[in-house]
């Protein structure tokens, strides 16, 4: 996906901005607080709903009034150009394509791929099992067919049983568990699939990225013990009705990170978790790119996170997937191939030609 036009309204410092972005590569540099990470969080928010640096709308919302704006028109990697809109506030939001309005985000999120590489990417590391759940679940949405469907349907069901649970209604569980065990199976058998692929390419990524790591494997780690969740579940029944929630299945899942034989959070310093997150966020770009999706790579303060060689590194292996790439930092960096700049100063942005 390209995105050819871009304005945005009342978001955090930017009251007004239009850009009219590049293709291929856009640099945009300024002091810290000029608002250049802003531009990438509007972006984010367009795609995703959320910012990449805070859940809450509120945080993102302007002194102008109570609600922020973000519009792009965009083009496929087919030549179909959309125009996309979000309105959100802390208490609403209102999301439209080619003049329509939309029921769901999600259906933003399918017109618009993302991936973002940020400062606190080494959480995908280092951080916890939350952190590479909603890594995992937002490639799939991208490339597994069906996957937010039995999302939805395992969130439905989870949310009943746990309701029954504090409930203390012992006598509809055996039908929750049944419907339960069926969508987290499926849910289970998506995930593990979609982390065997991430482990195949992933030390092709560290090599391409110059990241001296090696014998990086990534497992998919299902959240309960033994083979069938059903048996899981009734075995944990007692323990879950004294603590009111359910305790096992695929929203304890974890996706398992292991360097040369050690789980890697205890072994790879700062720099290197960081490099590893890098090779994880390109190859999802990768696998999305192999289902027909183009995501938009945001690249939010990469010199600081990287030295120059691993800078070029990780610019030069993005465009080689063919997509468009947001780059940010507080200097106007040489870069080894064509591009847009703009200058960001107190939430103002300038192309520079």
């Amino acid at each position: 996906m390209t995105i050819l036009n871009l304005h945005v309204e009342n978001l955090r410092n930017l009251a007004a901005v239009t850009i009219e972005p590049d293709a291929r590569l856009n640099h945009l540099y300024g002091s810290n607080g000029a608002g250049k990470t802003s531009v990438l969080e509007a972006i984010s928010v367009l795609s995703r709903g959320r910012s990449f640096r805070t859940p809450h709308a509120s945080e993102l919302t302007g002194p102008e009034e109570r609600a922020f704006r973000v519009f792009a028109q965009i083009r496929d990697p087919g030549g179909t150009e959309h125009r996309i809109g979000l309105e959100r506030s802390s208490s609403h939001w209102r999301g439209r394509i080619d003049g329509s309005d939309v029921r769901q985000l999600s259906q933003l999120s399918k017109l618009l791929p993302l991936v973002v590489l940020e400062p606190d990417s080494h959480l995908l590391v280092s951080g916890p099992p939350d952190t590479r759940r909603r890594f995992l679940d937002w490639g799939m949405f991208h490339v597994e067919r069906g996957f937010l469907e039995e999302w939805r349907a395992f969130s439905r069901a989870l949310k009943q049983r746990n309701s029954a649970l504090r409930a203390q209604h012992e006598d509809v569980l055996d039908s929750v568990d049944d419907v339960l065990a069926r969508h987290g199976m499926r849910l289970d058998a998506m995930r593990k699939a979609h982390a065997d692929q991430l482990s195949g390419k992933i030390d092709a990524a560290l090599d391409a990225l110059k990241a001296r790591i090696q014998r990086v494997e990534l497992s998919y780690l299902p959240g309960w013990k033994g083979e069938s969740y059903a048996e899981a579940l009734v075995a944990r029944r007692s323990r879950d009705l004294d603590r009111g929630n359910t305790g096992v299945g695929p929203h304890r899942a974890d996706l398992g990170i292991v360097c040369d034989g050690v789980t890697a959070r205890t072994v790879l310093s700062r720099g290197e978790q960081k490099a590893l997150a890098a090779a994880m966020l390109v190859t999802q770009a990768e696998l999305m790119k192999e289902h027909g999706q183009q995501p938009v790579l945001l690249l939010d303060d990469l010199a600081s996170e990287f030295d120059r060689e691993h800078f070029d590194a990780v610019l030069t292996h993005v465009l080689s997937l063919g997509g468009q790439a947001w780059v940010t930092g507080t200097e106007k960096t040489p870069l080894n191939t064509p591009h847009s700049v703009f200058h960001v100063e107190q939430g103002a942005v300038q192309e520079l030609v």
